[in-house]
């Protein structure tokens, strides 16, 4: 390594500033290089992907501008490099990016190697019951803000996934059973040191290790919001005319 890549990573060493940056960095890296593999070429779905992206972006920036505002969560100061853009550090902004490109990448990944997976048959099945989970939960969580809103948004784009029958919804789940491997570590990063902080009145309480239980269905809204925005984009460019499709039973 050359003297300036030394440097570089010397003065980061020092600086804990760069800790959530670097996170950002780390968690897209090797999927951004992987996307120019000459048999997956998912860069050519970046015409879908991007406007995913900014309309998932805005949604959850607006929802997390006001449970920051609210001190339901919070950043620590020590872990980033201090340029806030409408209440939230630079760093929460590209994590809406970083994180739904990595899970996006996967899931074209999956669905290129593996085309047959175990869930499709019972994907409608699955979702229903998931619903049926989350909003009992957040009934009983309902004096608590994160809890509450969280998993009642959750439930209702699942509802909506259910109601539409998607035909990828199957892929859909084994791409989020799969995502929750990173997610351990990244979500275990951020919550270990800390670098986002909660307050655990406006929760369950039960943590998945360092991580809030609930952050397992936040990471499932925002996947979910993605694939489905992606796949329409995808339709609609005739990038891939079948992956909106419902499927032969479900609504159109």
């Amino acid at each position: 390594m050359h003297a300036g890549g030394i440097s570089l990573l010397s003065a980061v060493s020092m600086d804990p500033r760069y800790t959530y940056l670097l996170i950002n960095l780390g968690s897209i890296l090797v999927p951004f290089i992987a996307s120019f593999e000459p048999r997956l070429r998912f860069y050519r779905q970046w015409k879908a992907l991007l406007p995913a992206l900014l309309i998932t972006l805005v949604f959850f920036i607006v929802w997390d501008h006001y449970l920051a505002a609210w001190d339901v969560w919070g950043f620590n100061p020590k872990y980033v490099l201090g340029i806030y853009w409408w209440g939230l550090p630079m760093e929460e902004w590209l994590f809406f990016i970083t994180i739904p490109y990595s899970c996006l990448f996967i899931y074209a990944s999956l669905n290129y190697l593996l085309p047959r997976e175990p869930f499709s048959r019972h994907a409608r099945n699955i979702t229903g019951a998931w619903v049926v989970i989350l909003l009992f939960v957040a009934a009983l969580g309902y004096d608590r803000l994160y809890t509450g809103i969280k998993l009642t948004l959750t439930a209702v784009l699942l509802a909506y996934a259910w109601y539409r029958d998607y035909a990828w919804m199957g892929k859909f789940i084994r791409c989020y059973l799969v995502s929750l491997i990173p997610f351990l570590l990244v979500n275990g990063l951020l919550t270990a040191l800390p670098v986002v902080t909660y307050d655990d009145t406006e929760n369950l309480g039960i943590r998945l290790l360092t991580i809030p239980v609930e952050d397992t269905q936040y990471t499932l809204l925002l996947l979910l919001m993605n694939v489905i925005l992606f796949e329409n984009f995808k339709r609609r460019l005739r990038l891939d005319p079948d992956a909106s499709a419902p499927s032969p039973n479900g609504h159109h």
